[in-house]
């Protein structure tokens, strides 16, 4: 074995443990130089001062009153400041759209709603919940208890407390998570299922671009305008021309929070047979079928004298005209506007609005919720002609402030919603105004009275022009139009919803009385979309447009405003509601939509008590007014846009009309009356067998016939648009307006809804049975031609219709459509599958009928 331990390795392995143990005494004489001596212990921290109020706000501007609030000088940060007696307090919050596109609908003035919430300390935090006001729980009640049980509490937001001032029980919260980010209210719309992948959306909320531009604040209520800013790298699509880049997009919002008012208003509650906005409340310890205490959007008026019959109120409802409104339109703003003192002082009170101008010098704007304002926007694309929002309190449901908004493209002579454009006259299909359905539950105040009212106002001026009536009778009609849909958008703000059934007041003869309807107004209500009054006689013409409120209004008005001492006197009130100048129906109750409701007195673009007659004579007219477009808009050095923007109008009143004849088939008229009540009917009474023929008979003459539907021929070869960059196509594409306009009345007649009411209210006494229908309507699309030529038109219609029947049968409807129904379909189709076996007619017709025999071979193979 080789050893290792050599003589080298042995000198080094002495020197080792000789350095190892000096090492070892240097460290023992250490220890004994320590010995017996204390420690030195590391120097304590001095406990960190907690900051103060002061302190933390020493760089900042102190904007004092509700909600004290301080901002940074330097970078713009806010911070809050919460009293100890604002804990556990109910305060109301509400948001307003100072600012932003019609895309996702976010447009300027656009409500946001109003809620209640508590600010409540939790240890070291200051947390913001909202209320849950829909339920109501009778505190006398054992049940109220347990009123929170399985409601969930929404904490909006939890901040902790920066500082603390013991003494004077203040505390300091960071306010940029409260403002700076959706916590009060969703801004950005999410994406709806089925929803397409192109469809406008907004980017990511970015908080480096995000600001609060204005702060104000006041005793009972502090109000921030914030800027939001929405971004995303790229987009798919880049909005409508009011989005300047669709990757940045600015919202600005005004936030209120607003001390809870502490007064004498007592809510009112809402009842079916007059219309107001309410806010659902449900008792949830009553034992009744109908358990609601849904309160009704009201101001709140109080009597100078509550003894006088007639007293000014303490404080009236006063509006301002924005100083952005035209100047020569004001007075008649103005005196529309003061017209609702009439229906007041019926209810008791003299002089309950005021109106008054914004001065141009106004240290104030439209967002300071103190003012109610009247505003005038011109929009790229507008979303409404009008709109009255308000907002309220909502445990009491007084209205704690409104506006109105009114586009001036309303007024203008052209069509700038492009999507209105293209439908002229075609009544929205069921899916369209479902969607308006939701626009309504958002935003109740929705409103398209505008829009409907300025494609009426564009007929009568072009059946001005052509008759070469003069600037006087327009700016007269004009003038009219205006007062009417101030009328209309103020009612709003007094909590007034729609009431699509009072254009029936006046029959043939009165409506163009104005003896009678200035005093009494034109329609049972101003809250209608009434058809414009422009009479065929032009000897007889009176009003154009309403220009007071009507019977109904006032009634309503006395409902909501009155003094009462007792339900009693409501009830007297109520019980008033079966006279027929007071009749109502809101947009859940009207047919303006395919299949939709049921009454066809509850209608848009309708007039007087015989509906059908009015609406067939403005077929007539608008016939006789096509016939002098082309000469009178055919203008040296112009492009034909304007003629063929009439043209458009024109024949949109006829479909308009058409639409409102067809609601009459199959009709059933609604009274919501209570039991027992004066001059109450049946809740459901269908439609006279007459008035249902006459209805199909002017259908077949205005909208099936051979000749129905068309322009003189001259005037096809100049409806041009005028070039406008790379637009759509050139050629007038009338074939398609035509069909449009006759599929628009199918869809009503023949969907399930329609075909089901006839079925059923056979059982309740309508005379017009389905197979009496069905044999009317083919014979009306069939009968005149089939056994020889058939044109065009016609043929497109012939093809629909069937295409319709088939669908009924086989397609993804057809589920809905009853046994008897489809029976009836399907003699329908054999039917006209006989009537095409004839060979007569040029090559066109007997290739039309081949077409429609190989249609119905092939459904009823699939029929089962």
């Amino acid at each position: 074995m080789k050893t290792f331990f050599t003589r080298k390795n042995a000198i080094f392995f002495i020197a080792f443990v000789f350095l190892f143990s000096i090492s070892d005494v240097n460290a023992q004489r250490r220890k004994k130089k320590t010995k017996g001596k204390a420690p030195i212990a590391a120097p304590a921290k001095k406990p960190s001062k907690k900051k103060s109020i002061a302190d933390l706000t020493k760089q900042s501007e102190k904007i004092e009153g509700l909600f004290t609030m301080y901002r940074d000088t330097v970078n713009g940060s806010l911070q809050m400041l919460i009293s100890k007696d604002q804990l556990d307090k109910e305060f109301i919050y509400f948001s307003q759209v100072a600012n932003g596109i019609v895309d996702i609908g976010a447009f300027k003035g656009a409500y946001g709603g109003s809620k209640v919430f508590k600010i409540k300390k939790f240890y070291d935090k200051i947390e913001f919940i909202t209320e849950n006001s829909s339920s109501y729980f009778d505190p006398d009640n054992a049940l109220s208890k347990s009123a929170d049980a399985n409601i969930s509490e929404a904490i909006m937001a939890s901040e902790k407390i920066a500082a603390h001032d013991a003494k004077k029980g203040l505390y300091l919260i960071k306010a940029d998570n409260l403002f700076l980010k959706e916590t009060f209210s969703q801004i950005k719309p999410p994406r709806f299922p089925g929803q397409s992948p192109f469809a406008f959306s907004l980017g990511n909320l970015d908080r480096s671009k995000t600001k609060v531009t204005a702060l104000r604040n006041y005793p009972k209520n502090t109000d921030l305008k914030v800027s939001y800013a929405y971004s995303k790298p790229s987009v798919l699509n880049g909005g409508s021309r009011g989005v300047t880049d669709g990757r940045n997009v600015t919202i600005k919002v005004y936030h209120s929070l607003i001390e809870m008012p502490d007064n004498n208003y007592k809510p009112r509650f809402d009842d079916p047979r007059v219309g107001f906005f309410t806010t659902r409340v449900t008792d949830m310890t009553s034992t009744s079928v109908t358990p609601y205490r849904d309160l009704v959007h009201r101001w709140y008026l109080e009597k100078k004298n509550p003894n006088a019959a007639i007293s000014e109120p303490v404080e009236p409802i006063t509006w301002w005209i924005e100083n952005t409104t035209p100047k020569e339109i004001r007075p008649i703003i103005k005196k529309a506007g003061l017209q609702w003192n009439k229906s007041f002082e019926k209810a008791g009170f003299r002089n309950a609005i005021v109106i008054k101008e914004q001065p141009d010098d106004a240290d104030w704007d439209a967002g300071d919720i103190r003012y109610n304002v009247l505003r005038w926007t011109s929009s790229p694309n507008p979303p409404f002609g009008g709109y009255g929002p308000s907002f309220v309190n909502p445990k009491t449901g007084q209205i704690l402030g409104a506006d109105i908004m009114l586009e001036y493209s309303s007024l203008a002579g052209n069509l700038r919603n492009e999507g209105f454009f293209n439908t002229i006259g075609f009544e929205m299909y069921l899916e369209d105004f479902e969607k308006e359905i939701k626009h309504l539950q958002k935003d109740p105040a929705y409103c398209s009275a505008g829009q409907y009212a300025q494609l009426n106002n564009m007929f009568a001026m072009s059946a001005i022009d052509v008759m070469e009536e003069g600037e006087l009778e327009k700016s007269k009609m004009v003038e009219e139009f205006i007062h009417f849909l101030i009328l209309h958008e103020m009612g709003h703000t007094l909590g007034l919803n729609h009431n699509m059934k009072s254009s029936q007041l006046h029959n043939l003869e009165t409506i163009n009385n104005v003896s009678i309807t200035e005093e009494m107004g034109l329609y049972g209500s101003v809250m209608d979309y009434p058809a414009v009054n422009y009479a065929n006689d032009r000897e007889t013409q009176g009003n154009y447009w309403t220009k007071t409120p009507g019977p109904y209004d006032d009634w309503a008005v006395e409902f909501g405003y009155k003094v009462v001492n007792s339900d009693r006197e409501l009830n007297v009130i109520l019980e008033k509601s079966a006279d027929p100048k007071l009749a109502f129906g809101n947009d859940a109750d009207d047919m303006r939509a395919p299949g939709k409701a049921a009454d066809p007195r509850v209608n848009v673009g309708d007039l007087t008590d015989d509906a059908i007659e009015y609406a067939m004579q403005r077929i007539k007219l608008s016939r006789d007014i096509s016939k002098g477009l082309l000469k009178k808009y055919s203008k040296k050095g112009q492009s034909y846009q304007e003629l063929l923007t009439s043209y458009f109008v024109v024949t949109g009143q006829q479909i308009a009309s058409a639409n409102t004849i067809s609601r009459y088939i199959g009709g059933v008229y609604v009274d919501r009356a209570f039991a027992g009540q004066d001059g109450a009917t049946k809740p459901y009474i269908p439609v006279e067998l007459a008035k249902q023929k006459k209805a199909m008979k002017a259908l077949e003459t205005y909208v099936f016939a051979p000749d129905a539907l068309k322009a003189p021929k001259d005037i096809y070869a100049y409806l041009q648009a005028q070039r406008r960059g790379y637009t759509g196509p050139q050629d007038p594409r009338i074939h398609s307006r035509i069909l449009n306009m006759q599929r628009s009345v199918l869809l009503h007649i023949l969907h399930f809804n329609t075909v089901q009411r006839i079925l059923d209210s056979e059982l309740y006494g309508n005379q017009y049975s389905l197979s009496s229908m069905m044999t009317d309507l083919n014979n009306a699309i069939f009968k005149a031609d089939i056994y020889g030529n058939v044109n065009t038109a016609r043929q497109n219609l012939q093809v629909e219709y069937t295409n319709m029947l088939i669908g009924a049968l086989t397609g993804r409807n057809n589920a809905r459509y009853t046994h008897a129904a489809k029976s009836m379909i399907l003699y329908n189709l054999k039917s006209i599958r006989r009537m095409v076996t004839n060979t007569n007619g040029n090559l066109a017709s007997k290739a039309h009928k081949s077409h429609l025999k190989t249609l119905i071979d092939n459904a009823l193979k699939e029929v089962k």
